[in-house]
């Protein structure tokens, strides 16, 4: 029962911090979304190599691709609260039917 109550409140402690990572990749991905639509950064090198556009999509697919997996830390950080609670819960059940036992 005392690992579920330690697990659950790692998770609990957890969850919070993985809402909050996205916050430090804002301003990141924002520039980089910004330089997408700006390819002069890369200067004479796009324009010898005549990539601007497969850099432009990559650069594109990226940014999309970054803003996917914070929207899944999102996710998996609700779960790992739903977690922690149903773990709270099931302690509080086995230490109740421990109870009628004893």
């Amino acid at each position: 029962m005392g690992d579920l109550s330690k697990d659950s409140e790692s998770m609990a402690k957890a969850a919070p911090l993985l809402r909050k990572a996205p916050h430090h990749m804002a301003k990141p991905l924002r520039e980089f979304k910004d330089a997408s639509h700006d390819l002069s950064a890369l200067g004479a090198l796009g324009a010898l190599m005549s990539a601007t556009d497969d850099v432009r999509e990559g650069m594109e697919t990226l940014s999309k691709v970054a803003s996917q997996m914070v929207d899944e830390w999102h996710d998996e950080a609700k779960l790992m609260t739903d977690i922690s609670e149903a773990f709270d819960v099931l302690d509080l059940l086995l230490e109740a039917a421990q109870g009628k036992k004893g």
